[in-house]
């Protein structure tokens, strides 16, 4: 069986201040015909097919263009929800649009329940993991903490129990929505941290013969069987080394697995320059980048006049510009930036603590703040999700 694996459409979303809708509607397009001349027998979605619980009008149309497009060509497509759609949104109708062969999986209740497709070699059993958040979905698996690596695994157990029910053979793929280890981040997906551990081991998985994994917005291969589409888009210049791209996995009867990546198509290349501001409008070696939407980060130690007009002159899409100026190694804002970088919500609270009363926090005090942030993210959240 051949599928597609898509994820992050982010639909709706904008890129800076560009409007990416014309983008998004030519990946439906280039989706839709992979999936017609390269044979495919089901398309999976990842989720985070829009951009926030509450998309525009604009992106819900495109939504349902790319549902009867795929509807009328008669390929089956699996779809979860991802945490930044509203799963009760997403999935409304899911039961009627399932008879057109659209199967939208966003109940997390039915994680155990497949979408059943069959080719020559015998039946492959879709499982839909909706983006689980462990607060929300934690008294439905059973589980006594709320974290991201237990309810993944209750849900999974929930696969397995239905998969081993079935006749002999049966191969099973899981589209899942989280934070796997071993994946690469970027600055364009939305933190999903609770109990401070986001990641869940790819072993969570084990026992089907292929995962395919939306939210990290990088294509990229944790196992030969757990893989992440990426975002077939740029939503922020951390992406801007990303090829953007979809796999198309042959399953065979035996559930060993074939990848190979499709790219997608590119709106407009990204690139990051950074250097003083006369240097970046005179440099020849910079004269490839006059096309492609711009980050510069400019390092004059005086900020010069009128920088993002000076630089538009030369690139005209520039989209952000930021000022990191150059400064000797003792200066006080360098300093308190090194002990800040790579370092999360908990450990920056936990220092505060300890600049305050000159004593650091113990267990107790650890778990406070740990559940402090935790309910913030768990709010916003169920705000989302209400909304």
């Amino acid at each position: 069986m051949r599928l597609l694996h898509t994820s992050d459409w982010h639909l709706g979303r904008a890129f800076h201040r560009v409007n990416m809708l014309g983008a998004q509607a030519e990946f439906i397009g280039h989706l839709v015909t992979v999936a017609r001349e390269r044979e495919v027998d089901a398309v999976v979605v990842s989720g985070d097919v829009y951009d926030r619980a509450v998309p525009p009008l604009a992106a819900v149309e495109l939504f349902d263009d790319a549902l009867h497009r795929l509807a009328d060509l008669g390929v089956p497509t699996v779809m979860i929800s991802g945490n930044h759609d509203s799963a009760r949104r997403l999935g409304v109708g899911a039961g009627l649009i399932g008879r057109a062969g659209i199967h939208l999986r966003t109940d997390p209740s039915a994680a155990g329940t497949p979408v059943v497709l069959k080719d020559a070699a015998g039946d492959v059993a879709f499982y839909g993991l909706p983006y689980l958040e462990p607060a929300l979905v934690k008294d439905e698996f059973g589980v006594e903490k709320a974290g991201h690596e237990s309810v993944l695994a209750a849900a999974m157990d929930r696969v397995r129990a239905d998969l081993a029910t079935r006749a002999e053979g049966t191969r099973a793929v899981v589209l899942a929505h989280a934070f796997v280890t071993g994946g690469e981040a970027s600055d364009s997906e939305r933190d999903i941290t609770v109990g401070g551990v986001a990641a869940v081991p790819s072993g969570v998985f084990d026992g089907v013969d292929y995962v395919a994994l939306g939210h990290l917005h990088g294509c990229q291969t944790i196992t030969a069987r757990v893989r992440y589409s990426g975002s077939p888009l740029p939503y922020s210049f951390s992406e801007a080394d990303h090829r953007k791209s979809m796999w198309l996995i042959d399953l065979a009867g035996d559930g060993s697995v074939t990848a190979e990546r499709v790219d997608c198509p590119v709106p407009r290349a990204l690139a990051r320059i950074r250097g003083h501001l006369e240097d970046l409008l005179a440099d020849p070696d910079l004269a490839r980048h006059e096309d492609a939407w711009i980050e510069a980060t400019l390092t004059d130690a005086v900020r010069p006049a009128d920088p993002m007009a000076r630089l538009m002159e030369r690139f005209p899409h520039t989209l952000n510009l930021a000022f990191d100026p150059e400064r000797s190694p003792d200066d006080p804002d360098v300093t308190y930036a090194r002990r800040l970088a790579g370092r999360d919500d908990q450990e920056i609270a936990e220092d505060f603590v300890l600049h305050v009363r000159g004593a650091g926090a113990d267990e107790h005090e650890r778990g406070v703040l740990r559940d402090a942030f935790d309910a913030v993210r768990t709010d916003e959240t169920v705000r989302e999700v209400a909304r």
